[in-house]
Protein backbone atom coordinates (compact mmCIF):
# COMPACT_ATOMS: atom_id res chain seq x y z
CA UNK A 1 0.00 0.00 0.00
CA UNK A 2 1.77 3.18 -1.05
CA UNK A 3 2.59 5.47 1.81
CA UNK A 4 0.12 8.59 2.15
CA UNK A 5 2.55 11.88 2.41
CA UNK A 6 -0.01 14.30 2.47
CA UNK A 7 -1.18 14.39 6.38
CA UNK A 8 2.49 14.90 7.71
CA UNK A 9 2.85 18.30 5.15
CA UNK A 10 -0.65 19.18 6.61
CA UNK A 11 0.60 19.26 9.60
CA UNK A 12 3.30 21.39 8.89
CA UNK A 13 0.97 23.55 7.08
CA UNK A 14 -1.12 23.75 9.96
CA UNK A 15 1.55 24.80 12.65
CA UNK A 16 2.72 26.85 10.15
CA UNK A 17 -0.49 28.62 9.92
CA UNK A 18 -0.80 29.13 13.59
CA UNK A 19 2.61 31.00 14.20
CA UNK A 20 2.01 32.92 11.32
CA UNK A 21 -1.57 34.20 12.14
CA UNK A 22 0.22 36.42 14.86
CA UNK A 23 1.04 38.50 12.48
CA UNK A 24 2.56 37.19 9.95
CA UNK A 25 1.70 35.85 6.49
CA UNK A 26 0.77 32.40 6.63
CA UNK A 27 1.41 30.12 3.59
CA UNK A 28 1.99 26.66 2.81
CA UNK A 29 5.20 25.09 1.99
CA UNK A 30 5.56 24.23 -1.94
CA UNK A 31 8.65 22.46 -3.60
CA UNK A 32 11.17 24.45 -5.63
CA UNK A 33 13.69 23.96 -8.58
CA UNK A 34 16.94 25.62 -9.58
CA UNK A 35 16.09 29.50 -10.97
CA UNK A 36 17.75 32.52 -11.52
CA UNK A 37 19.77 33.60 -8.54
CA UNK A 38 20.00 37.24 -7.39
CA UNK A 39 21.71 38.12 -4.21
CA UNK A 40 20.82 40.42 -1.55
CA UNK A 41 24.46 41.58 -0.84
CA UNK A 42 24.55 45.31 -1.55
CA UNK A 43 22.57 46.43 1.83
CA UNK A 44 23.99 44.82 5.03
CA UNK A 45 20.94 45.99 7.43
CA UNK A 46 21.08 43.98 10.56
CA UNK A 47 18.58 42.48 11.90
CA UNK A 48 17.67 44.28 15.35
CA UNK A 49 16.07 45.94 18.04
CA UNK A 50 14.06 48.96 16.56
CA UNK A 51 10.75 50.44 16.58
CA UNK A 52 7.88 48.54 14.29
CA UNK A 53 8.25 51.52 11.48
CA UNK A 54 12.62 51.43 10.77
CA UNK A 55 11.87 47.75 9.14
CA UNK A 56 9.79 49.97 6.43
CA UNK A 57 11.82 53.44 6.59
CA UNK A 58 15.09 51.06 5.62
CA UNK A 59 12.44 48.95 2.55
CA UNK A 60 11.35 52.01 1.36
CA UNK A 61 14.54 54.88 1.91
CA UNK A 62 15.56 54.75 -1.80
CA UNK A 63 12.04 54.08 -3.10
CA UNK A 64 11.30 57.60 -4.30
CA UNK A 65 13.81 57.24 -6.64
CA UNK A 66 12.94 54.94 -8.82
CA UNK A 67 9.50 56.78 -9.82
CA UNK A 68 9.34 59.66 -11.83
CA UNK A 69 6.37 62.02 -12.95
CA UNK A 70 3.79 61.01 -15.37
CA UNK A 71 4.09 62.17 -18.68
CA UNK A 72 0.88 63.25 -20.91
CA UNK A 73 0.25 60.06 -22.26
CA UNK A 74 0.03 58.00 -19.20
CA UNK A 75 -1.91 60.42 -17.31
CA UNK A 76 -4.39 60.34 -20.08
CA UNK A 77 -4.73 56.59 -19.02
CA UNK A 78 -6.24 54.64 -16.38
CA UNK A 79 -3.48 53.35 -14.04
CA UNK A 80 -4.81 50.93 -11.56
CA UNK A 81 -2.15 49.38 -8.87
CA UNK A 82 -3.99 46.72 -5.98
CA UNK A 83 -1.61 45.36 -3.62
CA UNK A 84 -2.58 42.13 -1.51
CA UNK A 85 -0.70 41.41 1.73
CA UNK A 86 -0.45 38.10 2.53
CA UNK A 87 -2.14 35.80 6.04
CA UNK A 88 -4.71 37.51 7.72
CA UNK A 89 -3.10 40.98 8.05
CA UNK A 90 -5.76 43.80 7.19
CA UNK A 91 -5.55 45.57 4.16
CA UNK A 92 -5.19 48.88 7.07
CA UNK A 93 -2.10 47.45 8.52
CA UNK A 94 0.50 50.15 8.38
CA UNK A 95 2.96 47.64 9.73
CA UNK A 96 3.13 45.75 5.96
CA UNK A 97 5.31 46.72 3.11
CA UNK A 98 2.74 46.35 1.04
CA UNK A 99 0.29 48.85 2.50
CA UNK A 100 3.09 51.39 2.63
CA UNK A 101 4.15 51.04 -0.72
CA UNK A 102 0.84 51.94 -1.74
CA UNK A 103 0.92 54.66 0.23
CA UNK A 104 4.02 55.89 -1.02
CA UNK A 105 2.73 55.06 -4.74
CA UNK A 106 0.04 57.60 -3.89
CA UNK A 107 2.46 60.06 -2.46
CA UNK A 108 4.40 60.00 -5.63
CA UNK A 109 2.09 59.86 -8.45
CA UNK A 110 -0.44 62.19 -9.47
CA UNK A 111 -3.94 61.13 -8.93
CA UNK A 112 -4.42 59.42 -12.27
CA UNK A 113 -2.19 56.34 -10.28
CA UNK A 114 -4.86 54.82 -8.25
CA UNK A 115 -3.19 52.20 -5.93
CA UNK A 116 -5.03 50.89 -3.32
CA UNK A 117 -4.59 47.68 -1.22
CA UNK A 118 -6.95 44.36 -0.14
CA UNK A 119 -6.44 41.40 2.34
CA UNK A 120 -6.02 38.48 0.24
CA UNK A 121 -9.37 37.00 1.37
CA UNK A 122 -11.28 39.77 -0.71
CA UNK A 123 -10.50 39.29 -3.90
CA UNK A 124 -14.06 39.63 -4.75
CA UNK A 125 -14.33 43.37 -3.19
CA UNK A 126 -10.66 43.72 -5.46
CA UNK A 127 -11.91 42.59 -8.43
CA UNK A 128 -15.56 44.99 -8.06
CA UNK A 129 -13.31 48.08 -7.48
CA UNK A 130 -11.15 47.57 -10.48
CA UNK A 131 -14.14 47.13 -12.62
CA UNK A 132 -15.43 50.46 -10.76
CA UNK A 133 -12.69 52.05 -12.00
CA UNK A 134 -12.63 50.98 -15.16
CA UNK A 135 -15.97 52.29 -15.66
CA UNK A 136 -15.06 55.84 -16.40
CA UNK A 137 -17.79 57.44 -17.20
CA UNK A 138 -19.73 55.88 -14.29
CA UNK A 139 -22.28 54.01 -16.52
CA UNK A 140 -22.43 50.69 -15.52
CA UNK A 141 -20.86 49.31 -18.75
CA UNK A 142 -17.24 48.82 -19.72
CA UNK A 143 -16.71 49.37 -22.73
CA UNK A 144 -13.54 47.87 -25.53
CA UNK A 145 -12.29 51.67 -25.08
CA UNK A 146 -12.26 51.31 -21.27
CA UNK A 147 -10.39 48.36 -20.97
CA UNK A 148 -8.03 49.25 -23.51
CA UNK A 149 -7.22 52.36 -21.65
CA UNK A 150 -6.59 50.90 -18.41
CA UNK A 151 -2.72 50.11 -17.23
CA UNK A 152 -3.38 47.32 -14.36
CA UNK A 153 -0.67 46.27 -11.81
CA UNK A 154 -1.18 43.66 -9.15
CA UNK A 155 1.14 42.89 -6.88
CA UNK A 156 1.39 40.97 -3.14
CA UNK A 157 3.09 38.63 -0.85
CA UNK A 158 2.56 35.01 0.20
CA UNK A 159 -1.12 34.17 0.00
CA UNK A 160 -1.53 37.99 -1.47
CA UNK A 161 0.85 36.48 -4.14
CA UNK A 162 -1.55 33.87 -4.96
CA UNK A 163 -4.16 36.10 -4.98
CA UNK A 164 -2.47 38.08 -7.39
CA UNK A 165 -3.01 35.51 -10.29
CA UNK A 166 -6.92 34.99 -8.92
CA UNK A 167 -7.54 38.42 -9.69
CA UNK A 168 -5.36 38.74 -12.97
CA UNK A 169 -7.45 35.68 -13.90
CA UNK A 170 -10.69 36.34 -13.33
CA UNK A 171 -10.48 40.09 -15.18
CA UNK A 172 -8.86 37.87 -17.71
CA UNK A 173 -12.75 36.39 -17.71
CA UNK A 174 -14.10 39.91 -18.30
CA UNK A 175 -11.69 40.69 -21.09
CA UNK A 176 -9.66 42.90 -19.10
CA UNK A 177 -5.82 43.26 -19.84
CA UNK A 178 -3.34 43.36 -17.39
CA UNK A 179 -0.06 45.13 -17.75
CA UNK A 180 2.11 43.80 -14.68
CA UNK A 181 1.93 41.13 -12.57
CA UNK A 182 4.41 40.90 -9.33
CA UNK A 183 4.84 37.65 -6.54
CA UNK A 184 6.67 38.05 -3.85
CA UNK A 185 7.27 34.58 -1.77
CA UNK A 186 4.26 33.34 -3.37
CA UNK A 187 2.59 30.50 -1.73
CA UNK A 188 -0.51 28.80 -3.35
CA UNK A 189 -3.86 29.47 -1.20
CA UNK A 190 -6.42 26.59 -1.59
CA UNK A 191 -8.51 26.50 -4.40
CA UNK A 192 -5.75 28.20 -6.53
CA UNK A 193 -3.00 28.49 -8.82
CA UNK A 194 -0.51 30.73 -8.44
CA UNK A 195 1.80 29.13 -10.85
CA UNK A 196 0.56 29.72 -14.39
CA UNK A 197 -0.06 33.38 -15.68
CA UNK A 198 -3.60 34.25 -17.28
CA UNK A 199 -2.78 34.90 -21.37
CA UNK A 200 -4.18 38.55 -20.43
CA UNK A 201 -1.56 39.33 -18.18
CA UNK A 202 1.13 41.25 -20.43
CA UNK A 203 4.32 40.56 -18.16
CA UNK A 204 4.83 39.34 -14.43
CA UNK A 205 7.98 38.37 -12.48
CA UNK A 206 8.61 36.27 -9.28
CA UNK A 207 10.56 36.88 -6.09
CA UNK A 208 11.27 33.90 -4.06
CA UNK A 209 13.41 32.71 -1.09
CA UNK A 210 13.52 28.61 -0.64
CA UNK A 211 14.39 28.88 3.49
CA UNK A 212 12.79 28.61 6.72
CA UNK A 213 9.46 26.75 7.28
CA UNK A 214 7.22 28.69 4.85
CA UNK A 215 8.99 29.44 1.39
CA UNK A 216 7.71 30.60 -2.39
CA UNK A 217 6.92 29.29 -5.08
CA UNK A 218 10.14 29.29 -7.31
CA UNK A 219 8.60 28.71 -10.87
CA UNK A 220 5.84 30.87 -12.58
CA UNK A 221 5.24 29.71 -16.01
CA UNK A 222 2.59 31.71 -19.06
CA UNK A 223 -0.61 29.75 -20.02
CA UNK A 224 0.35 31.49 -23.47
CA UNK A 225 4.26 32.58 -23.53
CA UNK A 226 3.29 34.21 -26.96
CA UNK A 227 1.33 36.77 -25.11
CA UNK A 228 2.85 36.74 -21.55
CA UNK A 229 6.52 37.74 -20.66
CA UNK A 230 7.90 36.02 -18.04
CA UNK A 231 10.24 38.76 -16.68
CA UNK A 232 11.99 35.76 -14.24
CA UNK A 233 12.21 33.45 -11.28
CA UNK A 234 14.46 35.38 -9.38
CA UNK A 235 15.57 33.83 -6.15
CA UNK A 236 16.62 35.65 -3.38
CA UNK A 237 19.12 34.76 -0.40
CA UNK A 238 19.60 35.81 2.99
CA UNK A 239 21.72 32.86 4.56
CA UNK A 240 24.60 35.29 4.77
CA UNK A 241 22.68 39.08 5.28
CA UNK A 242 20.08 39.96 7.52
CA UNK A 243 16.88 42.21 6.83
CA UNK A 244 15.15 44.07 9.62
CA UNK A 245 12.17 42.50 10.25
CA UNK A 246 11.23 43.81 13.57
CA UNK A 247 7.26 44.81 12.28
CA UNK A 248 6.86 40.87 13.11
CA UNK A 249 6.19 39.22 16.42
CA UNK A 250 9.19 37.16 17.78
CA UNK A 251 7.46 34.08 16.95
CA UNK A 252 6.77 34.51 13.69
CA UNK A 253 10.51 36.20 12.96
CA UNK A 254 11.94 32.73 14.53
CA UNK A 255 9.99 30.01 12.62
CA UNK A 256 9.66 32.19 9.44
CA UNK A 257 12.15 34.89 8.72
CA UNK A 258 13.46 34.45 5.32
CA UNK A 259 9.67 34.87 4.11
CA UNK A 260 9.60 37.48 6.09
CA UNK A 261 12.78 39.11 5.09
CA UNK A 262 12.17 38.96 1.45
CA UNK A 263 9.02 40.92 2.29
CA UNK A 264 10.86 43.71 3.93
CA UNK A 265 13.92 43.73 1.74
CA UNK A 266 14.73 47.35 0.10
CA UNK A 267 16.15 45.56 -2.93
CA UNK A 268 12.93 43.75 -3.85
CA UNK A 269 10.96 46.91 -3.29
CA UNK A 270 13.57 49.00 -5.61
CA UNK A 271 12.85 46.18 -8.23
CA UNK A 272 8.81 46.41 -8.06
CA UNK A 273 9.24 50.38 -8.26
CA UNK A 274 11.81 50.10 -10.88
CA UNK A 275 9.12 47.88 -13.00
CA UNK A 276 6.14 49.36 -12.01
CA UNK A 277 7.57 52.98 -13.64
CA UNK A 278 8.92 51.47 -16.44
CA UNK A 279 5.42 49.72 -17.49
CA UNK A 280 3.56 52.68 -16.61
CA UNK A 281 6.34 55.35 -18.44
CA UNK A 282 8.13 53.17 -20.54
CA UNK A 283 11.43 54.65 -19.17
CA UNK A 284 14.89 53.08 -18.84
CA UNK A 285 14.86 50.08 -15.83
CA UNK A 286 16.60 51.55 -13.25
CA UNK A 287 17.83 48.27 -11.96
CA UNK A 288 19.37 47.92 -15.45
CA UNK A 289 21.57 44.60 -15.39
CA UNK A 290 20.95 43.55 -11.80
CA UNK A 291 18.21 41.39 -12.22
CA UNK A 292 19.12 38.40 -14.93
CA UNK A 293 17.86 37.08 -17.75
CA UNK A 294 15.14 35.19 -17.56
CA UNK A 295 15.86 31.22 -16.08
CA UNK A 296 16.63 28.37 -19.02
CA UNK A 297 15.11 24.91 -18.50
Amino acid sequence: MACNCRKPMRLVVAFAVCVTSLGAASAQVVSSKQQNTLDSNDSTAACREASRTEPLQEAFRSVPQRLHPLDDNSSARNNIIIGFVGGFVSRNDLKHPEVQFAALLRKSYPPSVHAEVFANHDGTEALRRVLQLLDSNGDGVITGNEKEQANIIIYGHSWGASQTVTLARALGQQGVPVLLTIQVDSVRKPGQEDSIIPPNVRNAVNFYQTRGLIHGRSSIRAADPERTQIVGNFQMRYRNRRVNCDNYPWLARHFNRPHHEIENDPNVWNHIASMIDLELLKTTPIFGSSLPSAATP
